[in-house]
């Protein structure tokens, strides 16, 4: 028998189920279960969840009742105590298990909550309702139910005289929590077990007001915040098509995964090539090397199609990246830099996706029928102008393996990664533009 289980509730978090496993096992207290309810994912939240020491249940309502999904894990759990945490939510750092669990040294504590964090990215009006919510000072409650089991630990001999309500579609914890301080019982809250969550409790409207009481809050509170989450496995997919070419005597594949081989976020490189030497080429540096299907290189066929592939050969082997890294050959001055600034710029300001791009203050235009419409701010000197952004997917794309799967290379939510390198943003299109960049590469050297 556990002395804790750890009931994790979750539905699509794919996004996140790896960085929340990741902490919870990396925890100071290690004899711990885990138990992954699991409200019909359709995402790959199951698959990189069974990459750790997790027992799966699945439930299959179509309706969501968050008493019943925890009542459920309490039942498939033995602790003597038990966790309840949302898969989105990542905890802080390797105490939050022993701050929650020192708490109960009193008969009467039934349940312990912790603390909420926003994210470096969360909303404006989510910051202002956790750090409202969720302070600094420690609380023992005998009046007041509140209780949040996004972050919370309960005493399983109380549960079993009190399990939680199985009909509430929202605020099972409060339900609970009014129905054990009744009885006698107190709650405590823990603000030193702490969780990253990037969304807050309530639904705020007026962004305005939230901005100016969170930056207020944010000083009273010397609030800082996370912006990389750990245990994050990003992988490099890197698509080759015919025999490869090379630059003053080396391989364009060759320099492209010397490249990525710098980054210090990465954390797996493939190759997708049709092309046997090429193959060979990225065997010998060590590096992943998937032959793609000659259906796959004709040049209508999507790059999208060519990564969604990778991602399924990956997934036979039961490997699942939580982002990929997308790059081609054809930017051989890619800066050692750029790989890792991207993902901490994805990370940092909660893009589903980055593209690296650079700015343009020229004269651009659109056709519109017959005619040409001015997209730019027309003629302003371009010191004063707002510059519009050109996208270089291939020299650089991150984004989640959901948007591949979804036909896309980019999710909703897009953030741009400022380039003003002008050698880096260098393509080779053509047999000139290749003899171009080899003089480039010998005047810089």
């Amino acid at each position: 028998m556990k002395k804790i289980s750890i009931i994790i509730r979750s539905r699509n978090e794919e996004k996140w189920i790896t960085s929340c496993l990741d902490a919870i096992f990396s925890q100071s207290i290690q004899d711990i279960e885990v138990v992954l309810v699991d409200n019909k994912s359709t995402d790959r939240t199951i698959e990189k969840a069974k990459a750790f020491d997790v027992n799966v249940i699945r439930y299959e309502a179509d309706v969501f009742k968050p008493g019943y999904a925890i009542n459920l894990g309490v039942q498939a759990s033995t602790g003597e105590y038990f966790v309840v945490i949302s898969a989105h939510c990542i905890p802080v750092d390797q105490y939050w298990l022993e701050n929650l669990v020192r708490n109960f040294t009193s008969p009467e504590t039934a349940g312990v909550y912790g603390r909420q964090e926003p994210l470096s990215f969360t909303s404006d009006l989510d910051k202002r309702d956790l750090i409202n919510i969720f302070g600094l000072d420690k609380k023992y409650q005998k009046k007041d139910p509140f209780f949040h089991n996004a972050n919370s630990m309960v005493k399983r001999v109380v549960w079993d005289e009190f399990p939680f309500d199985e009909g509430a579609d929202h605020i099972e914890d409060r339900i609970w929590a009014q129905k054990i301080l009744k009885n006698g019982y107190q709650i405590i809250y823990e603000p030193e077990a702490s969780v990253y969550h990037y969304h807050g409790i309530n639904q705020g409207r007026n962004v305005t007001r939230a901005k100016g009481i969170v930056r207020i809050l944010e000083q009273i509170h010397n609030q800082k915040y996370s912006c990389v989450l750990e245990g994050l496995n990003i992988v490099a997919i890197i698509p080759s098509r015919g025999a490869p070419r090379k630059i003053n005597g080396r391989y364009l594949i060759e320099k492209t995964i010397a490249n990525a081989k710098k980054s210090k976020l990465l954390n797996k490189i493939v190759i997708a090539s049709d092309n046997n030497e090429t193959i060979d080429i990225a065997d010998k540096l060590n590096t992943t090397a998937i032959l793609r299907p000659k259906d796959l290189s004709f040049p209508y066929i999507s790059l999208v199609q060519v990564y969604k592939y990778v991602l399924d050969q990956l997934a036979d082997k039961n490997y699942y990246p939580d982002l990929i890294f997308l790059l081609e050959e054809e930017f051989p001055f890619r800066s050692d830099k750029l790989i890792d600034r991207m993902i901490e710029g994805l990370l940092h300001g909660g893009y589903d996706s980055v593209i690296a791009a650079y700015r343009e203050y020229g004269s651009l235009w659109r056709p519109e029928g017959d005619e040409l419409i001015r997209v730019d701010e027309g003629m302003v000197p371009s010191k004063l102008k707002t510059p519009l952004y050109r996208g270089i997917m291939g020299l650089g794309c991150l984004t989640h393996p959901e948007a591949i799967y979804g036909g896309k290379k980019l999710g909703k939510k897009v953030g741009l990664i400022d380039v003003d390198n002008d050698i880096e943003k260098f393509c080779i299109e053509s047999t000139l533009k290749l003899k171009i960049a080899e003089y480039i590469e010998t005047k810089c050297s």
